[in-house]
């Protein structure tokens, strides 16, 4: 991208020579960990592959193309998902009471030059569970995350259309640099605090007693439905027997 090596210059240098000034690339403000409505987001691990599968591969075209930034093709998606490295990133998501996956996003190690502690971020919602800000709330629990395993910068890849990936960058506080039908945002982080530690281990906790109580819900659901079969059939035999 023009410009590209400019600017990650910067923003680099702006890392290594401490706080960056407001003219460089700012670090992660007081406003992004400010207080939000608590979203259950739990850490996913590779059990949950089908899962992520369903959710993207539920995603229409347009999607697709916003979230990969390009139209990936159904095997192109599966082969993604195969391709996760639970060991080296750290994906999470967000579920409905049927435990369905309605939201993910995915922290990737991926060094850039010059500067080996950094962490690219991608995120998709689907389109009945958009409006409610899912977005950013993943993006503050990867960033909580990120900052806390000691990552200095987060960045972001995107096509210049996804307004709503580009607007969540900048409301956290990220430089946004536009080139044509592409973009990226840098976000510095501020190195871990008690305060971060604490906040994360209080929102994993959280997901987890949420994600319990949604799976003890469905299961005592299934069994209602399996009981209600039951009955049904039971009832279809006396009749015919009846009959």
């Amino acid at each position: 991208m023009t410009h590209r090596n400019e600017w990650l210059d910067a923003a680099l240098g702006a890392l290594e020579s401490g706080p960056p000034a407001p003219a460089s690339v700012p670090a992660a403000p007081a406003a992004a960990g400010a207080w939000h409505p608590m979203v259950p987001i739990r850490a996913l691990a590779p059990s949950s592959r089908e899962r992520i599968a369903a959710h993207l591969l539920a995603l229409e075209s347009g999607d697709r193309y916003l979230r990969f930034g390009y139209a990936a093709s159904d095997e192109q998606v599966r082969r993604y998902v195969e391709q996760l490295d639970f060991a080296r990133d750290d994906i999470y998501g967000i579920y409905n009471r049927r435990l369905d996956l309605v939201a993910m996003a995915h922290l990737a190690y991926a060094p850039l030059p010059g500067h080996p502690h950094s962490a690219e971020f991608g995120v998709s919602v689907s389109p009945a569970a958009r409006g409610r800000g899912y977005g950013a709330r993943l993006f503050d629990r990867a960033i909580m995350h990120a900052r806390n395993a000691g990552v200095g910068m987060v960045y972001i890849h995107a096509l210049s259309e996804n307004t709503a990936m580009l607007r969540i960058a900048r409301n956290a506080g990220a430089r946004v640099q536009c080139d044509g039908s592409e973009s990226e945002a840098f976000l510095a982080l501020p190195p871990p605090s008690l305060d971060s530690r604490m906040a994360e281990l209080i929102e994993q906790q959280y997901a987890e007693v949420d994600y319990q109580l949604k799976r003890q819900s469905r299961q005592w659901e299934m069994f209602l439905a399996g009981v209600r079969d039951m009955g049904e059939s039971v009832r279809k035999a006396l009749s015919m027997q009846g009959g």
